[in-house]
């Protein structure tokens, strides 16, 4: 590892492509600071409170927290998440988008170009809602107004701010992918989520002096987030493979193919994606519930609870909705036996065309249901941590399944570290990439990578 570090540096371009990532990600981390003219910051602490169930507290883990202290960067990358996503699935609908996607180079130019406007579309939407919504808080903290001058003007102004603030955060995450290492806007990402690792480290150590948790389960947590991650490295490397043979043909006087292959497909093929959707979808709720007052809004914020027996059940089933969804919009079966009958490629065993295509659907949907409840483990993984499971509400058995479950179960391990879920899988992602990438350049430049293998000299004589 001390060897590869060196490596890194010793590289003139390696190492710039280094140094010019941390400076990006650190003039990132500058503008969390700056906050958007006109909002009171002591009323914001309170409302990010009240709104961490909701769509604000997913969006605000994305942006590092910069979206409940509405700093410029207030937006962060989500604009451009939500465009990208939904550029992929007009690509699967809309004909002309799905001829630019294979255009090559200039049709992704063009895709490109569409996902900006897209997210200067949503930032300016979005900013304009966050100014409507905080003007509506009128009385948070001790009386105070949340926004010091409601009217036009703060709504244009926060408009402008938060609009330029993304185009900035889109900016840096172009400049992070075109001349620095890894990808932009995911590292964007990966900086806001680790920012906040320290201070939950702390918060668990305090835990730990006050007498609140004891050495036994530090140890547990310990040993346990090891195995989570190695279990998500081990799964996201994992992959499927489904060998290609090439028949043999003659071009002219030579001969081609003959050579066999193989067709990786990933066990996590959706990624992240599936557990965003899952997130959003019942976070909604409890975001309408927050805008109407009333008692069929409290009991629908209730029943879909963080923790609520009803809530976890839709989480899962939408996590493995997802997952499927999301896969077949971007691998299809169909389109690969196609390609793979034109240039004389074959399963072995299996006829070419569309029993080809019916034989990578059958594995592909086998391994997703794998992935699928793996994704779905790691997400509900912090909730066990902070409060355990709730099945008291559950009807006719919950009583029984809470005197038969074990009490660190029920209970949960009361750990205030946020360990698991949508950041985890993020972190884990984005550093196996990272990490990934420096390799290859590595490498190719005949340096030891991180993941170099172990070299058996003989002795001479």
């Amino acid at each position: 590892m001390e060897n590869s570090l060196k490596n890194i540096f010793a590289i003139t371009e390696l190492r710039n492509r280094v140094l010019f990532t941390l400076a990006l990600l650190g003039v990132y981390r500058i503008g969390h600071h700056i906050p958007t003219p006109g909002v009171n910051k002591e009323a914001l602490v309170e409302l990010a409170r009240q709104a961490q169930n909701t769509m604000f507290g997913l969006y605000d883990m994305f942006t590092g927290g910069s979206l409940s202290q509405v700093t410029i960067f207030a937006l962060g990358v989500m604009p451009y998440i939500s465009a990208s996503i939904i550029l992929q699935l007009l690509t699967v609908v809309w004909p002309y988008m799905e001829k630019l996607s294979k255009e090559g180079e200039l049709g992704r130019r063009k895709i490109t170009q569409y996902t900006r406007y897209g997210t200067i579309l949503l930032a300016v939407v979005q900013s304009f809602g966050i100014a409507i919504f905080l003007e509506r808080q009128t009385q948070i903290v001790g009386g105070l107004p949340l926004v010091y001058d409601p009217g036009l003007g703060f709504r244009l102004m926060t408009v402008l701010t938060l609009t330029t603030g993304t185009c900035f955060v889109m900016w840096l995450g172009e400049q992070i992918t075109e001349r620095g290492i890894g990808n932009g806007m995911s590292l964007i990402i990966f900086s806001g989520i680790v920012v906040n690792f320290p201070r939950a480290v702390m918060q668990t150590f305090d835990q730990m002096r006050t007498g609140q948790l004891g050495l036994i389960r530090i140890v547990f947590l310990v040993v346990m987030m090891a195995l989570v991650v190695a279990a998500i490295i081990f799964v996201e490397r994992g992959h499927r493979r489904v060998t290609v043979q090439y028949a043999k043909r003659q071009v002219g006087r030579r001969m081609y193919g003959g050579a066999s292959t193989h067709i990786p497909l990933k066990v996590n093929t959706g990624g992240v994606i599936p557990v965003i959707f899952a997130s959003s979808i019942l976070a909604f709720p409890a975001t309408i519930a927050q805008a109407f007052q009333g008692e069929w809004a409290l009991s629908i914020n209730e029943a879909l609870g963080v923790g609520m027996p009803l809530h976890n059940l839709l989480y899962v089933a939408g996590i493995i909705f997802f997952a499927y969804f999301y896969t077949a919009i971007i691998f299809n079966p169909d389109d690969v036996a196609e390609n793979m009958r034109k240039y004389g490629g074959f399963v072995p065993g299996i006829r070419p065309g569309k029993r080809t295509a019916e034989y990578i659907d059958t594995i592909l949907a086998r391994i997703t249901l794998a992935g699928a409840i793996y994704l779905a483990i790691i997400a509900i993984l912090p909730q066990w941590l902070l409060s355990g499971f709730r099945v008291a509400p559950i009807p006719f058995v919950g009583e029984w399944l809470d005197s038969v479950l074990p009490r660190f179960v029920t209970e949960g391990m009361g750990i205030q570290f946020f360990f698991g879920g949508t950041s985890l899988l993020i972190v884990v992602g984005v550093a196996m990439d990272t990490v990934q990438q420096i390799e290859s350049q590595l490498i190719m430049r005949h340096y030891d990578g991180f993941m170099k293998k172990t070299r058996i000299r003989g002795r001479r004589g």
